[in-house]
């Protein structure tokens, strides 16, 4: 194995066991398990499609392998972040929705949602009471539904009218005599009604009004529809449309139901969804992107109040709730509710199996530690790690067999409690019958694992090597690997000395209700390491982020998101800048890259603007710049890479055939200093840079930043697209760290541990005290155990997840809070901190 930076790579992985492939960042674990395995068992499989269905599906590049053998059917479960989509839910990407849905049609009561009463069958002459009510010279077109929006030509439907001597139909809302029908496209929705009669509203029509809406009825199969214009409106205007059934309406308020189907309660269908608000449960604002995520100014919808729903649906219930209400219920408050649900022995044979199915799922759900979200919750809302997670509970469900799963860090954002549950679903998808391979860095999942792939010994051209593969124990007393010392305890991160909390240097948030919290007061001491930390759901990321950071951030600047809901914020004239480093990408095209966005860019064009050959030439800094006209090949726009459309096979990627990757034309080349090209630099690791401009201090000063998180093994101008989200993060540390501080900065770090190995968090935590050590306050969201105990002060939030969080259970030292008798977190801490420091004894 060849790929990105694997040296050669032989490897044989026992099938149908439990294999963690662990190693420091950027020794090639994603490329082993990603880039090779996942990518040939998709390959392979997409080979056995036909050409026609392959030019359908998203291929991945062929791995540079010799041979792979015995490779089964992959199946990624990655750390990518949720659906994008503001309509997908916890609910749907599980597939519980699609349950609910049918067994609400089949199982629910209907109400009416004018008057509250249950909905019973209208009679043929209570319908034709209320058109007779419309008074003398009212007009109707008394119609037959047959088809509504359903696709394909419908000749079939057509033959059906003519047969039951009818002669119009109304199709999409026009009028057509059944010899003047246009042909139907096929893959469009169709709505086509058959016209029965025009009646004109007079007192002797009566008689004939009756028979023509049994005629309705018995073609529309207990439904019937009326287009209405009243006395007087002129025939060209607009036509008023009720639909009538015998199966559903209200004797109060005599409003007739169509029939309850499943796609009534989907809020992706027109069918179902609330039409004030799409679907969507918020109204947008005016000029904002209808297809984006609702955002902190959108309202909530007037109408349906979130519940996304047309009445109709809304009012459809089951043991006393409606379908909103019941995707409002937690998980673990789920399990109770369709544990207690009963039917008829009407109904049983209908929603025993659909309840059978949706319980097995939410048990999957709770299995993973996610028990505390709401099946309402927007999946774009939810972390990498609980997204993963999700995915992860669907692929036990699945019940697959011989397949092999592949797992990125599936304990991101889970507390060590729950870490047990985790690698309890691990062990379940194991013994169906599968290989699981998990690329992790969590010293629990290891010591479970039946096998370690250790990748090293160091990252980029100093990884790509099996250091070792062995079982845990075994792993223990291999000397060569740094993550079996680790193990073992031969190497361990040490407890720094602590320092002393100023209880006047604070900063008090009071008062914070989003989301779960429950008017929480929190005093962040400042010149300190903060670590929160709690069980997930507990509302660290509400709490911090929503709250604490876009407060900061509008006092600060001025400017910046809705907080969430609190009361006031004390302090803060103690910080003058905020700093949030959080995981999202520094950039979103192949042209940004850690020299563009640390700034290190600037400095090096200027350098090659100040030589010799670029003076005599004329060339200024920006000459050497890929995303600008003039220095920049344009053939490839200064890409360095040409993609080469390939129909039903995979996307080519080929090196610009006028640069050859370099990104720059022939005259910027030719340009050099110190022998090297700016193509030459960019190609240059962060560590090869760092010697290279030693005597330029601000280009030696920002590339030490680099190296200082652990990403000297980077390359300079290495694409942004290709960086994890563990690695974009220290980038924007990176970027701090060189800037000139004031000592008065507020660094705000959620789960910077994500995607490190043991010695790149000792790296992390060294970068961060030195932070501190300026007079600076670090405040992390973290549930590693050795930043918890290396914290200063702790906040701990819980007592559990979702409803049952949202308060502050314990602040303190570590050593204070490993001593409190029943907390969670303590449980944990103090294994990890000498015994002495447990007062407590356990």
């Amino acid at each position: 194995m060849r790929v990105h930076n694997l040296r050669n790579l032989d490897l044989d992985i026992p099938r149908g066991k439990f294999v963690v492939i662990t190693g420091p960042s950027g020794s090639g674990k994603s490329s082993l398990a990603f880039d090779t395995l996942f990518a040939e068992g998709q390959r392979q499989y997409i080979e056995t499609l036909s050409t026609y269905a392959r030019q359908f599906l998203h291929q991945l590049e062929r791995p540079d392998v010799d041979l792979i053998e015995g490779l089964q059917p992959t199946i990624s479960i990655d750390q990518r972040a949720g659906s994008r989509n503001p309509r997908s839910t916890v609910a749907t990407v599980t597939e519980i929705y699609d349950y609910l849905r049918l067994l609400m049609a089949r199982a629910g009561e209907v109400f009416c949602y004018r008057c509250g009463e249950p909905i019973r069958q209208q009679t043929t002459d209570q319908i034709a009471d209320e058109l007779m009510g419309l008074g003398e010279g009212a007009k109707l077109i008394l119609l037959a539904p047959l088809v509504r929006g359903r696709k394909g030509k419908h000749q079939e439907v057509f033959d059906a009218v003519r047969k039951a001597g009818l002669v119009r139909v109304r199709v999409d809302g026009t009028v057509y005599d059944l010899d003047g029908v246009p042909e139907l496209a096929p893959r469009r929705n169709h709505t086509i009604d058959a016209v029965v009669d025009r009646i004109v509203i007079r007192p002797s029509v009566r008689p004939r009004l009756v028979e023509s809406l049994r005629l309705a009825i018995k073609h529309g199969e207990g439904l019937a529809a009326a287009a209405l214009l009243p006395p007087g409106a002129n025939a060209s205007g607009t036509w008023e449309e009720r639909r009538y059934s015998t199966e559903y309406a209200c004797p109060n308020c005599r409003l007739s139901y169509e029939e309850i189907e499943p796609r009534t309660f989907s809020f992706n269908s027109p069918y179902g969804a609330c039409p004030r608000c799409e679907g969507l449960g918020v109204v947008v604002q005016e000029g904002a992107d209808a297809a984006a995520p609702p955002t902190d100014g959108d309202e909530l919808c007037p109408e349906c109040q979130g519940a996304r729903l047309r009445p109709e649906a809304r009012n459809v219930r089951l043991a006393g709730k409606a379908v909103h209400e019941i995707t409002a219920l937690p998980v673990t408050a789920a399990r109770r509710y369709f544990a207690e649900l009963t039917f008829s022995p009407a109904q049983a044979p209908i929603g025993e199996p659909l309840v059978r199915e949706i319980k097995a799922r939410l048990a999957f759900i709770d299995q993973v530690g996610l028990g505390y979200l709401t099946l309402a919750r927007s999946a774009d809302t939810l972390s990498g790690g609980e997204s993963q997670r999700i995915r992860l509970a669907t692929g036990i469900g699945s019940g697959l067999v011989g397949v092999s799963y592949i797992l990125d860090e599936p304990s991101i954002g889970l507390h060590p409690r729950d870490n047990e549950r985790l690698i309890n679903a691990l062990r379940n998808l194991q013994q169906q019958g599968n290989t699981v391979l998990v690329v992790e860095h969590d010293e629990a999942i290891m010591r479970h694992a039946d096998q370690i792939v250790d990748l090293g010994p160091g990252a980029g051209r100093h990884g790509g090597t099996v250091v070792a593969q062995a079982a845990p124990l075994e792993l223990c007393q291999n000397a060569q690997s740094i993550t079996g010392q680790y193990l073992s305890g031969a190497l361990r991160i040490e407890v720094p000395p602590r320092r002393p909390i100023n209880e006047r240097k604070t900063l008090v948030l009071e008062g914070a209700t989003g989301n779960n919290l429950k008017s929480v007061t929190a005093s962040f001491p400042l010149s300190a390491l903060v670590c929160v930390t709690g069980v997930s759901g507990s509302g660290k990321s509400t709490l911090v982020i929503d709250t604490l950071a876009r407060a900061a951030a509008r006092r600060l600047a001025g400017e910046g998101p809705k907080p969430a809901p609190y009361t006031s914020l004390r302090g803060l004239n103690q910080i003058d800048r905020l700093v949030e480093v959080d995981q999202s990408p520094i950039g979103r095209t192949p042209r940004s890259n850690p020299a563009t966005y640390s700034g290190v860019f600037d400095e090096i064009r200027r350098v090659f603007a100040t030589t010799r050959e670029a003076r005599l030439r004329g060339y200024k800094a920006n000459r050497f710049s890929f995303n600008v006209k003039g220095g920049r090949c344009e053939t490839c726009q200064g890409q360095g890479m040409r993609k080469i459309e390939m129909n039903f096979l995979p996307d080519l990627y080929v090196k610009c055939p006028e640069c050859q990757g370099a990104q720059f034309n022939r005259a910027t080349l030719e340009v050099r200093y110190r022998g090297l090209s700016i193509a030459d630099v960019l190609a240059l690791r962060i560590d090869e840079g760092a010697d290279f401009f030693q005597n330029f201090p601000a280009i030696r000063r920002l590339l030490s930043g680099l190296q200082e998180v652990g990403l000297g093994y980077l390359t300079i101008g290495q694409a942004s697209t290709t960086l994890s989200g563990g690695e974009a993060q220290r980038v924007k540390l990176a970027r701090e760290l060189s800037r000139v501080d004031t000592g008065k900065t507020l660094y705000i770090l959620d789960e910077p541990t994500t995607g490190l190995h043991f010695d790149d968090v000792r790296k992390l935590l060294a970068v961060i005290g030195r932070l501190v050590d300026l007079g600076n306050t670090v405040i992390v969201i973290e549930h590693h155990l050795d930043v918890i105990k290396s914290a200063d002060w702790i906040i701990d939030l819980g007592p559990e997840g979702g409803e049952a969080g949202g308060q502050i259970v314990a602040t303190g030292t570590p050593e204070q809070i490993a001593a409190v008798e029943g907390n969670v977190t303590g449980r944990f801490l103090c294994a990890c901190l000498a015994a002495t420091a447990c007062t407590n004894g356990r």
